[in-house]
């Protein structure tokens, strides 16, 4: 019997074959033995937001979406900056929720991976705290100058860096198993 935690991993790059998505790669692979693993990494495949279609007539990738996001038993955001803030698709997807509860009170872990990310990080939590996500700081983490830390193959070569993600992934773990309002 299968008792392990269901995991959602959103990858806010729009490139193919990102270093977010190989930090993502990296935890599902270091955690496989105690977690199910599902991978978004096509956000910009989603059709742009339309107020109009948020409750009915709702587009069936958007309902495929938020039907992961509620059955999920936890999600982990990677995500680089753009432009100073969260890349345009991430921020399509999480307004197609915003008038759901899907992100309500829902454990999740949020990792900015760019080349300085500072103004993305703060403002992914500002949302993420604003669809009332269940995060704290330590299931939080800024990776600065991702670019001289992960290689060509999508390894993780700084050491620095893979104890700060050995570190977020112990509190976010500890994150999933307290009970909240949804899973006491």
């Amino acid at each position: 019997m299968n008792n392990k935690k269901n995991i959602i991993e959103i990858c806010g790059s729009a490139s193919r074959d990102s270093i977010n998505l190989s930090i993502l790669k990296y935890i599902a692979e270091s955690e496989k033995f105690e977690f199910n693993f599902e991978i978004i990494d096509n956000l910009t495949d989603l059709p742009h937001f339309r107020t109009e279609l948020t409750d009915t007539n709702v587009p069936k990738s958007i309902t495929d979406f938020r039907t992961k996001i509620t059955n999920a038993d936890g999600v982990i955001i990677c995500t680089p900056e753009y432009v100073f803030s969260i890349p345009s698709g991430l921020k399509n997807a999480i307004e197609w929720c915003v008038s759901t509860t899907v992100f309500s009170d829902k454990p999740i872990g949020l990792i900015t991976a760019s080349a300085s990310g500072e103004k993305g990080h703060k403002e992914l939590k500002l949302i993420m705290e604003t669809v009332q996500t269940n995060f704290t700081d330590e299931t939080t983490l800024l990776i600065q100058g991702i670019k001289g830390k992960v290689n060509k193959e999508g390894n993780i070569i700084d050491q620095k860096t893979e104890l700060e993600l050995k570190k977020f992934i112990q509190s976010f773990k500890e994150l999933i198993k307290k009970p909240t309002a949804n899973n006491s």
